[in-house]
């Protein structure tokens, strides 16, 4: 059977009926308590946040939130955060760190919102303080991409000490759509877009962006139990990982590694002959 092309993966990944954020808290944590509201301007619906125990660990859960249809999805506008989601996500990072809980983080939505009330409550401004939160927290994180990855929207919540991702799941600095429109444009080239970014969850594993790469055997949203399974037992594996390393050297050096990691991202080096003077 041929292996789906990256366009074929990005259809994947934006299908309607793959298992969203609040399946996975139902499926996986243990009394989950839904939080809400970033204190400061309204609750984002877009952003949904919990607290409960995955296995017998309490742990708090951030993720993007879209809807299973046309009506869910207008209500949680597509998983689109605005500012007040990104607040309300360093509001609960910081209550996270101050009770010592580790964080999980669930990684869908096609960007931040690009409206203009959004820019106009610091939309840059609330994204960049989320990046510098989860880099800073003292305590361990994990994300896992499971839908669409776009932008800093997404980047908002995935600089974790850990990233996972599901097969069929992207991660991009813009949508293929988006990069042909700059590039050609012409938005009807897209596939090819998406081919060349690089973007599926293989390709970025293969760049070492994604710690693991969980299989669908079957595409999620035609198994959504079992895709969130493999989902909590990779997550169990990582964050035992974590807690041991936590526990043994401490929250700074999980700090330093989290900050090595990103500073590694992109690295790169190229030989030149140097030209001869004479």
């Amino acid at each position: 059977m041929t292996a789906p092309s990256a366009w074929e993966r990005v259809q994947l990944a934006r299908h309607l009926a793959r298992p969203h954020t609040l399946d996975y808290v139902s499926e996986l944590l243990e009394a989950p308590r839904e939080l809400h509201g970033d204190r400061a301007f309204r609750d984002d619906p877009a952003v949904v946040a919990a607290i409960g125990r995955f296995g017998s660990l309490p742990v708090v859960v951030l993720g993007h939130q879209k809807g299973a249809n046309t009506t869910e999805n207008v209500a949680r506008n597509f998983g689109m955060p605005k500012p007040e989601g990104y607040r309300k996500a360093i509001r609960i990072l910081q209550l996270a760190e101050k009770f010592a809980l580790p964080v999980i983080t669930f990684i869908d939505t096609p960007a931040a919102d690009p409206g203009l009330e959004s820019e106009e409550r610091g939309q840059a401004w609330a994204i960049a303080s989320c990046l510098q939160t989860l880099l800073r927290v003292r305590v361990p994180t994990i994300g896992v991409v499971i839908g669409e990855g776009g932008s800093g929207g997404a980047l908002a919540l995935a600089v974790c000490d850990r990233l996972l991702m599901l097969e069929n799941a992207i991660f991009a600095v813009a949508s293929p759509e988006a990069c042909a429109a700059i590039l050609w444009r012409d938005a009807a080239r897209a596939p090819e877009a998406a081919e060349t970014m690089r973007i599926t969850a293989a390709e970025l594993h293969r760049f070492g962006i994604a710690d693991e790469l969980i299989p669908e055997p079957v595409p999620a949203h035609l198994d959504a139990a079992g895709t969130i399974r493999r989902v909590g037992a990779a997550l169990e594996r990582h964050l035992d990982e974590l807690l041991r390393l936590w526990e043994e050297s401490g929250p700074e050096r999980l700090r330093e590694l989290r900050w090595a990691r990103y500073r590694a991202i992109g690295v790169w080096s190229e030989e030149a002959e140097r030209p001869t003077l004479g």
